[in-house]
């Protein structure tokens, strides 16, 4: 048995280890397009800011790690064709040299590309302008050698995603000025205004300017004498014209499924575009599966949805590997769930928002509640703010948000909706969880309890 996997990030790579669990005496071959396989591009903002020392730190597995666990990898190498009949992939190497690696089952895990823009200026600008983009170790070196200029004094980032906000936080810890530009109303879209714009206050809070409802429409380089080498040309919603000047431009608007390998090879497309796969991530082509960030995804409430999320790679990944060796495993399917941290807050979400859920035809009541992280009379308390959404015929919990501070346990909280909402329970249900209990960590209805309590009890209103 000889497995073929492409891409050496999470998908992929979780595919060849799982393949070599299921069977280790499988051939497992990754095409890595660069030289960094296993690497960590969540933690690529964490670098940038310096809290992760060095590059190399980003690594889950080290290239030995990785080859010791079996696996034989092809780096720097671009995979260029898929001979379905044949099963043969079509490969160029580091020297451009073609090979044909023959397999007898495919992996794809081609992830995605970032989106860019209809922005002036943004296909002739690049790195040596201070342009960037950020996706890959490359895109984090450039950036980077971009930091290490003399002078760099100011930034704009377009885009107040999750990527976006990270950087704000990166950069300013860098002792950049920052200018963030969103163009939808409030900042972090995929919760509700009303977190993020507490998410706005905490990053006004540290200094840095927020534009919302802002498009920008073109970069350029500066005139001379202008406060930045470049200039960065935007129209708030109100047709009011924007401006600003930065020596750095970082465009970080999203990302969308990298599918052109795939889709020559014969494969559908589904959501957004993406790759078109079953619960066993199988491709609908003969012995060829895909995974990640290329596919659509199987959402517990939404059922097929594009959702690209490391959790989810890796998930995918797994499912697609056992079953290249002969299993049956059916991947169990996504809520979304999130977290982020900006500065000293951080905010989450799993599964629906209201609207989200209204679409998809259920009856969604949503409400606001606040609860301490743990007893206020233990030193150290944090408010946490939450967003309950539940469907008012059956009661059923469809959808958390979360915002408090870091050290609110935001993520494990989140984490406790995400498990109910899995398993289709009720919001009242939560408050029956046998959930831990210490005043310094806690309270005896847990702050998440008292959210699922504040929505029953409106819900329960005439």
């Amino acid at each position: 048995m000889h497995i073929a996997a492409i891409g050496g990030s999470d998908a992929g790579i979780s595919a060849a280890l799982r393949a070599r669990e299921v069977d280790p005496g499988a051939e497992v071959t990754v095409v890595v397009a660069d030289a960094y396989p296993n690497f960590s591009i969540c933690g690529i903002p964490y670098y940038v800011s310096g809290e992760v020392p060095h590059w190399q730190k980003l690594a889950h597995r080290t290239i030995g790690d990785l080859e010791a666990a079996g696996m034989a990898l092809r780096l720097d190498t671009t995979a260029r064709r898929i001979d379905v009949q044949g099963r043969k992939l079509l490969v160029t190497g580091p020297g451009g040299a073609e090979d044909l690696i023959p397999y007898d089952q495919l992996v794809i895990g081609t992830g995605a590309v970032p989106v860019r823009p209809p922005i002036d200026g943004l296909r002739v600008l690049g790195p040596g302008d201070g342009v960037h983009l950020l996706h890959s170790m490359g895109d984090t070196f450039a950036l980077m050698g971009t930091l290490a200029e003399v002078a760099l004094a100011s930034a704009v980032i377009v885009g107040a995603g999750y990527i976006g906000l990270e950087m704000a936080d990166a950069l300013t810890t860098r002792g950049l000025a920052v200018t963030q530009i969103e163009q939808l109303p409030e900042v972090l879209p995929t919760v509700d205004p009303q977190l993020g714009a507490l998410v706005h206050t905490e990053l006004a809070g540290r200094g840095v300017e927020v534009l919302t409802g802002t498009a920008v429409k073109s970069v350029a380089k500066a005139a001379p004498g202008a406060p930045g080498r470049l200039r960065v040309d935007a129209v708030t919603s109100a047709g009011e014209p924007v401006t600003r000047h930065a020596d750095l431009v970082l465009v970080v608007v999203g990302v969308r499924p990298d599918t052109s390998l795939a889709a020559s090879a014969g494969a559908a497309l589904g959501a957004k575009g993406a790759i078109a796969v079953d619960r066993w991530m199988r491709t609908g082509l003969p012995d060829i599966y895909a995974a990640g960030d290329c596919v659509v995804t199987f959402h517990r409430l939404l059922k097929e949805t594009y959702l690209p999320l490391g959790t989810t790679a890796h998930k995918q990944g797994r499912v697609a590997g056992e079953n290249a060796c002969g299993g049956s495993r059916l991947f169990a399917g996504s809520l979304g769930t999130q977290v982020v941290k900006v500065f000293d807050q951080a905010a989450a979400r799993t599964g629906l928002r209201d609207h989200e859920a209204a679409a998809a035809g259920y009856d969604p009541v949503t409400i606001g509640a606040e609860a301490d992280d743990h007893k206020a009379y233990y030193p150290g308390s944090h408010r946490i703010r939450m967003r309950f959404t539940g469907d008012r015929a059956t009661g059923r919990l469809l959808g958390v948000q979360l915002f408090g501070h870091k050290n609110a346990e935001i993520a494990k909280r989140v984490d406790i909706a995400a498990a109910a909402i899995f398993h289709g329970m009720t919001v009242d249900e939560v408050s029956d969880l046998d959930l831990s209990y210490t005043p310094p960590l806690g309270s005896p209805w847990d702050a998440v309890q008292i959210g699922a309590q504040a929505w029953t009890r409106h819900a329960r209103q005439p």
